[in-house]
């Protein structure tokens, strides 16, 4: 088991005008069994002298006060204190709580024994600290729903290790993975009070495991003990705003869930209007909130922000994967396999070599040029000067005859003498971090490192649009049976597990997504970085061969082989098949429109990053 000292947890506590509270949550957290790596107090502009008093404090461990010169709300505040801790502190656990919490002296050594018992490659987004009341009463307040469609996998491991699997979790206590913050996002400060923990674990826990401790217990110390059905006046306006903004401006929910979330609410608010003694005053406060959340979505977090300085820069764009450095010495060599053939064109052949050897911050050891049959003297010289080049001479295997895309790519992985293979086309660019970045990843035990790929014409510095992948390894296996959970340009593997599953062959056209699916159920480990690390070229005839006769029938012989294999089932061999059928035979317009629509992402006119419709 890793030892519980290498895992670096930073608690991030947000307080406001609670001094007395505060003081007594601090003492908890200084005499607990085990003790944070540092603690960063963000003080939600105070006025009763919170922050002097937390300046004055001598810890055990650093603490990092946060001063704000105005309430930016529980939202506003978790925000930036998260953010400062990713920003200074590097956690690879966020510890994060009230200022009315008081920890249980084994509050944190449980959460993160429960946390070493993952695989670290499957590490859960959150784990949930039990909460109970002042007298020990388990608190209505914080009570957590099991996740109802968790895996029976999921659920003999949480049973195994005292916990449970939940779908959503508050910020009373919580330990979130800082991975999952930097590939997914920051809580959204808009929300100002209510529904900010619930959308933004439900968003991290969407597609990854969320856990809820019992042996991690903390005490919620509220004025009295009830859930939030009670009347609450008028910040139901908050309440409704932000349950609406989460139900139709998040990614937080799937549809099925926002239906059973949904009729759940409703019939929360109508118990709580019913019994309150001021229902004009509740209704008037929910009409507000509804028409706010109508009109306008949440407002960028910089944008919440700005009156008390905004986000710290590394934080608010953190890179979802960054590990290790790009001049570590101890990145392991690896090979380039790239395939060209007679329609390639050379000065692109050229631009993709030079993109994976000098412009890289982690140039690979060899790379394996794989001339599939003849090709022009254009192409031809360019090989050629690719064998000569003294600083990255490439080695070139000249194929006779053309053998398509799996045989080519089979012979190439057998002149590679290095077992991590990046793979590269000859029209695409690798943007200069691209192997520092993957090959960080494969260092953690990935078999299968990927990423997002960027849309381009012959302009490359014109990033049409972005097509998302799947980012944790559980993600992928979730994707697995509708689409490819990997761009195949993007991808570096090891070439033993390619080699174990029986390489390219098999699926002709297909070939990349039957072997994903081998490797995957074999046992080998996948991850893709979020960020665009290659840019794809885009030609006049790319989306019209995803289409046609050939298209489907190579589709058919994949689906059966997934069914024949046991990766799918026969109700999703026929989903796959109306879908995925109807997308080949649709005319090439509407295949384009309908590609992008579901799996792109599309730049607005700042350079930011638009989401659309990611498959799952």
């Amino acid at each position: 088991m890793t030892d519980p000292r290498s895992t670096r947890v930073v608690a991030v506590m947000v307080s406001y005008n609670r001094r007395e509270l505060l003081a007594r949550s601090l003492a908890a957290i200084a005499a607990g069994d085990r003790l944070p790596d540092a603690l960063v107090v963000v003080d939600n502009g105070s006025t009763d002298g919170s922050a002097d008093y937390v300046a004055s404090l001598t810890m055990p461990f650093e603490v990092d006060l946060v001063h704000l010169a105005e309430n930016t709300g529980g939202a506003g505040g978790f925000t930036m204190g998260m953010a400062t801790a990713l920003e200074k502190h590097s956690p690879d656990l966020l510890w994060v709580m009230d200022d009315d919490t008081v920890p249980r002296p084994a509050a944190l050594a449980e959460a993160v024994r429960l946390w070493d018992a993952c695989t670290e490659t499957d590490k859960p987004a959150f784990i949930a600290s039990r909460v109970v009341w002042s007298d020990g009463r388990d608190h209505p307040m914080n009570t957590m729903r099991d996740r109802w469609d968790a895996s029976p996998v999921d659920r003999r491991f949480a049973a195994a290790h005292r916990a449970r699997v939940v779908r959503s979790a508050s910020f009373v206590s919580l330990f979130v993975s800082a991975d999952a913050v930097r590939a997914l996002g920051l809580p959204v400060a808009d929300y100002f009070l209510w529904n900010d923990d619930f959308e933004f674990t439900a968003r991290l826990a969407r597609r990854r495991l969320g856990l809820a401790s019992l042996d991690s217990v903390v005490e919620h110390h509220t004025k009295i003990f009830d859930s939030f059905t009670v009347d609450i006046g008028e910040r139901f306006r908050f309440e409704v705003r932000n349950k609406i903004w989460t139900f139709f401006r998040s990614q937080a929910l799937a549809p099925a869930e926002k239906v059973l979330y949904g009729g759940s609410t409703l019939r929360r608010w109508g118990r709580m209007v019913a019994g309150s003694p001021r229902p004009g005053v509740v209704l008037r406060s929910g009409l507000l909130g509804l028409r706010e959340a109508v009109a306008h979505p949440p407002r960028a977090n910089d944008a919440v922000l700005a009156g008390v300085g905004g986000l710290p820069r590394g934080a608010a764009h953190a890179d979802p994967e960054a590990a290790g450095s790009s001049d570590d010495p101890a990145h392991p060599g690896f090979s380039v396999l790239l395939p060209v053939y007679a329609g390639d064109d050379a000065t692109r052949v050229r631009r993709a070599l030079e993109s994976v050897t000098a412009d890289q911050t982690v140039p690979p050891a060899q790379v394996v040029i794989v001339r599939d049959g003849p090709v022009s003297s254009d192409i031809e010289a360019v090989l050629a000067d690719a064998e000569r080049d003294a600083r990255f001479p490439a080695e070139v295997l000249r194929l006779p005859a053309g053998v398509g895309l799996a045989d080519a790519l089979d012979a190439g992985l057998r002149e590679c003498r290095h077992d991590v293979v990046a793979r590269m086309d000859a029209d695409d660019v690798s943007v200069p971090e691209r192997f520092a970045r993957q090959l960080a990843l494969m260092a953690a035990g990935y078999d299968i490192v990927g990423s997002a790929i960027a849309e381009i014409g012959d302009d490359e510095s014109h990033r049409i649009a972005s097509r998302p992948v799947p980012a944790t390894h559980r993600e992928i296996m979730a994707q697995l049976g509708f689409r490819t959970p990997f761009n195949h340009p993007s991808v570096m593997y090891r070439a033993s597990a390619v080699s174990a599953a029986g390489g390219y062959r098999g699926v002709p056209d297909m070939e990349d997504y039957w072997l994903w699916a081998r490797m995957l159920h074999r046992g080998s480990l996948g991850a893709n970085v979020p960020d665009a690390l290659v840019l794809y070229r885009v030609s006049d005839g790319a989306y019209a061969r995803r289409g046609g006769q050939r298209m489907l029938t190579a589709e058919l012989r994949l689906q059966r082989r997934m069914l024949a294999a046991g990766y799918i089932t026969g109700l999703t061999f026929v989903r796959n098949m109306l879908v995925r059928g109807i997308y080949r035979l649709v005319p090439t317009r509407v295949r384009r429109r309908g590609y992008r629509a579901a799996f792109t992402e599309h730049p607005d006119m700042s350079g930011n990053r638009t989401a659309g419709k990611a498959a799952c």
